[in-house]
């Protein structure tokens, strides 16, 4: 499975890994979420690899704070961060009995910090820590023991994209004294050494918001086309073809932002579909898209979906998770969804159930811009991650 862990707002790039928001594991077992109403919150366990996702109650001897940030790991257990007098802290949750059990972990002191997507390998978890004018990488679990400084990048560091298996390459998206961000990578096999890798012009804002280790397909944010606008476009990692900015993914009034992308698509890029969180003033719902099939299959998302969450499965078909008064630990399941968007626009694809909303019309477009070509990336004359 490919999975996405990463679920709320998304601000100035920033992708947030808490709230009461939805985490799913690096390999897709488990999820994580805050559950409860009002102030009565706590972490909440779902396993979605069995015939049926449940969910399994986490919660201690006081309600959490709904800025927490959970994210599961691929052993079961449950990591949380929660703010604290100035500083985060730790720890790790699981079942234990009729009860839960808390193993802590440490705490970390900085302005803000927020827990990284899943490492690959699905036991180690990272976060970044800003302070001043720099941004500290920490490995909070997969370590000795508790919190591990790993690395210090000059200037203020959002996003986070894995581009290689070991858990050792990280994509972030960073400004430097109020410059335009700029996604750069971040060895931390090398003590955190940092070279470009997004800079479509030297004013623009470049972002890497998904990497696909099979195909390596990547999608990107960036205003390098229409100045002041940001657009998304797809690119291949290590390779010398410019990035596209396909005219399906361009709205005046929807923002379009992807969650998941199709696995087992070695070394073919234009084969991967990819699934987008579609947002607009009538509310959420998903889009489907392949760069060979350059169009955009928009449908329905079930009621209560944790927007911009899922995972796709072996067989094509893309999980979406969801809970409602009716269902409180749901997985629609989209049947067909790759095989709809073959690049001869043949096939079909059934809406998500149960579902709820409706399907939205198409998108908008305006006229054809050239694309602009991607800059000397740091993997050129590296070997493919993965």
């Amino acid at each position: 499975m490919t999975a996405c862990a990463i679920e709320g707002t998304v601000r100035d790039g920033d992708a947030a890994v808490g709230g009461t928001g939805f985490a799913i594991a690096a390999d897709g077992s488990y999820a994580a979420r805050l559950a409860g109403e009002g102030e009565a919150l706590f972490p909440e366990r779902w396993t979605l690899d069995g015939p049926e996702p449940y969910a399994v109650p986490l919660p201690l001897g006081q309600p959490e704070d709904p800025h927490a940030q959970l994210l599961p790991l691929t052993d079961g257990r449950v990591l949380i961060a929660r703010r604290v007098a100035g500083r985060c802290l730790f720890s790790l949750l699981y079942p234990a009995g009729p009860g839960t059990g808390e193993l802590p972990l440490g705490a970390v002191e900085a302005e803000s910090v927020r827990l990284l997507p899943p490492a690959p390998d699905g036991v180690c978890a990272y976060a970044l820590a800003v302070s001043g004018r720099s941004t500290g990488v920490w490995r909070v679990t997969g370590g000795a023991y508790g919190p591990e400084y790993v690395a210090k990048i000059p200037g203020h560091c959002s996003g986070g994209v894995w581009l290689d298996r070991k858990g050792r390459l990280l994509a972030l998206d960073r400004t430097v004294d109020g410059g335009p961000v700029k996604t750069v990578t971040v060895d931390l096999g090398r003590g955190g050494e940092v070279t470009p890798l997004l800079q479509l012009t030297e004013e623009s804002r470049d972002r890497l918001l998904l990497a696909d280790l099979d195909s390596g397909l990547v999608l990107i944010r960036s205003d390098a086309p229409s100045p002041g606008r940001e657009r998304l476009g797809w690119g291949v990692l290590g390779s010398a073809r410019p990035v596209r900015f396909p005219e399906c993914l361009r709205s005046a009034d929807a923002v379009l932002t992807p969650f998941a992308v199709q696995p087992g698509q070695a070394l073919t890029p234009e084969a991967c579909a990819v699934a987008l969180r579609v947002d607009a003033a009538a509310g959420s719902w998903v889009g489907l898209w392949r760069p060979a099939a350059r169009r955009l299959l928009q449908l329905p998302a079930p009621a209560g979906w944790f927007a911009g969450t899922g995972l796709w499965t072996r067989d094509g078909a893309l999980a979406l998770p969801y809970a409602n008064a009716s269902v409180p630990c749901g997985l629609a399941r989209v049947g067909g969804a790759a095989q709809a968007l073959a690049p001869e626009g043949r096939g079909r694809t059934r809406p998500a159930e149960p579902a709820g909303g409706k399907q939205r019309g198409p998108l908008g477009t305006v006229g054809v811009r050239r694309p602009v070509p991607l800059q000397q990336a740091p993997l050129m004359g590296r070997a493919m991650p993965g």
